[in-house]
């Protein structure tokens, strides 16, 4: 899983209200049986027509946020069904992170177990951030999960909260299985100590 530092994008303004994760990625992407050409399938539906032709109102075809990093999203954001290939497409399109007021949980918990920093904030920091991000002049952010920051091209800085354990994980990149086996020697040590006193077990 990819670390999360210091990271320096463009942001792309995404209000809309309970963006649901068939949107994110629709269900005739998911027959695959690896994680292959998810990047293409990321809001299929509002990046192409039904051609294939990109569609020009959409934000992310628009050459000022084409390479946006981060997504200021609405309400209720990755709500739906429980995909992990919506967050694996994120990724692979390039996103690293969501600012948004609030999530579904089950989609931000995937968020975290991939490598995706999903910050919930504020109603107005939101709206700063949303204007901020609309604004090609001013869409560059800044996002410091050490310290905990946005940072705005105009010096504006807005903080965030995150629980401890996912911000260790994020910064050192460690998923579920990464995490589990920092304890490796503390897991083998009991399996044998454990063994030896039951040794019917075996």
């Amino acid at each position: 899983m990819e670390q999360f530092g210091i990271v320096e994008g463009i942001a792309a303004p995404m209000p809309a209200a309970n963006v649901d994760t068939d949107v994110i990625m629709p269900k005739q992407f998911l027959k695959g049986i690896d994680r292959s050409g998810l990047g293409d399938g990321t809001f299929h539906g509002l990046r192409f027509g039904p051609n294939g032709e990109e569609r020009a109102e959409f934000v992310l075809n628009r050459p000022e946020w084409r390479t946006a990093s981060f997504l200021v999203v609405g309400p209720n954001f990755g709500c739906g069904s429980s995909r992990e290939h919506a967050v694996w497409g994120l990724r692979q399109l390039g996103i690293r992170a969501l600012l948004g007021t609030s999530f579904a949980g089950i989609f931000f918990d995937n968020c975290a177990r991939n490598g995706l920093l999903a910050l919930t904030l504020d109603h107005d920091a939101v709206r700063s951030l949303t204007d901020l991000a609309s604004d090609p002049a001013t869409a560059k952010l800044t996002v410091d999960l050490p310290r905990q920051s946005i940072t705005a091209v105009n010096g504006k800085r807005f903080a965030f909260d995150i629980e401890p354990a996912r911000k260790e994980a994020l910064e050192l990149g460690l998923d579920g299985v990464a995490t589990t086996l920092r304890f490796r020697d503390d897991i083998l040590a009991f399996e044998r100590d454990y063994l030896e006193q039951s040794p019917w077990l075996m």
